[in-house]
């Protein structure tokens, strides 16, 4: 095998592929990458078997074959080479040399047959979506799944594909994320995806000049393509929460804020938030008047914001941490906070309602 390749599309290549390496695996091999140089384009492969990345670029393929290189040496070596040509050829003993510039090296390579390949998904449904709005999607969701690998489903973010529009809802159990955009679909579908898979697909295509993605599903695998990318991902099996209940439908109490001065003030406010007490502030809301407050054992806060509100006053509790991450996702100036009691949920949305944000209170006690 010899094949040459510029240094810099090398290296972005690798950087993407990489993103599949999350230090899970226990099977040698998967350790490396697999190279295939074959008609003029080299494919990198890396994988933990549940998400499996494939990047193609293009090469001076002189002879074609494959191996596999220990990830980490090679992402940092070509790293750190001059964007010039790179050289690579097999030679005897398993070893691969490597010329750039000035520079030779001789590194240790594996071979190919044992590296695991992903199949093309068949019998599949297919969907597009524009790039920008599946990575603010991303966004906007997979930060509220839960990180507890025991709590199953809800350690993933739900796809699901509707006849007239395309949702992702997470959620940990103390809070929930809902996006949504309009598409028009042949087919209906539901599928789960790790959170942290999801992440790092996002920032690959968050990254990417290409206007559309296109997904694949079948029973229990998903393909992202895009820009010369494919991501394999292995679906979380069993069934999400029915969260269309969980959505409270009458909130009589409506707030709007100005979206960092809220922001400004939690923040300071949950300096003050005592340990062990799941970051908790205290908001109360009368007529034109937000306070914010917090106390510990070396003092305390009281924050005021200009508010628009109808409906009753009332005073609640939130953790500081989950309220702050949800206020984030909004791009809106304003936000709207929709209530109805101190302990039922409440709901964050903008003018748009294309996504929605769902926490639960702490419960106040007399100390608060």
């Amino acid at each position: 095998m010899k094949f040459i390749c510029e240094q810099q599309n090398l290296s972005k290549a690798l950087n993407i592929v990489s993103k599949a390496l999350l230090g899970r695996t226990t099977i040698p091999i998967l350790k490396g990458i697999l190279i295939s140089a074959k008609n003029d384009s080299l494919t990198l492969t890396a994988s933990d078997i549940d998400i499996t990345i494939e990047k193609v670029i293009n090469a001076e393929v002189i002879d074609e074959g494959e191996i596999v290189v220990t990830a980490k040496l090679l992402i940092d070596l070509v790293r750190k080479l001059p964007n010039e040509e790179i050289t690579f050829e097999l030679k005897e003993n398993n070893n691969i040399g490597i010329k750039c510039g000035k520079s030779k090296f001789n590194l240790l390579s594996f071979p190919a047959y044992e590296y695991p390949i992903e199949k093309s998904i068949e019998n599949n449904l297919d969907i597009r979506l524009k790039t920008e709005d599946f990575t603010s999607m991303v966004k906007r969701t997979a930060f509220a799944t839960s990180l507890d690998e025991t709590k199953g489903t809800i350690t993933g973010v739900l796809l699901e594909i509707e006849k007239d529009k395309i949702s992702m809802v997470a959620t940990d159990g103390f809070r929930m994320a809902l996006s949504h955009r309009e598409s028009q679909n042949e087919e209906e579908a539901k599928i789960i995806i790790l959170g942290k898979f999801l992440s790092e697909i996002n920032k690959i295509t968050s990254e990417s000049e290409e206007d559309e993605i296109k997904i694949s599903i079948e029973k229990n695998k998903a393909v992202f393509e895009i820009e010369n990318t494919r991501i394999f991902v292995r679906l979380l099996e069993g069934t999400f929460i029915d969260y269309k209940k969980i959505i409270p439908q009458e909130l009589p109490i409506n707030v709007t804020v100005n979206k960092m001065d809220l922001i400004e003030s939690i923040d300071r406010a949950s300096l003050f938030s005592r340990e062990g007490k799941n970051n908790l502030i205290k908001f109360s809301m009368k007529e034109d008047v937000m306070e914010i407050s917090s106390r510990s054992e070396e003092g305390n806060i009281i924050e005021s914001v200009d508010i628009q509100k109808t409906g009753d006053d009332i005073e609640i509790g939130f953790n500081s941490k989950y309220l702050i991450e949800g206020l984030k996702i909004y791009d809106s100036e304003n936000i709207k906070i929709e209530l109805n009691t101190s302990v039922t949920p409440c709901l964050l949305t903008e003018e748009s309602e294309k996504t929605i944000y769902l926490i639960l209170p702490v419960r106040l006690t007399g100390n608060n």
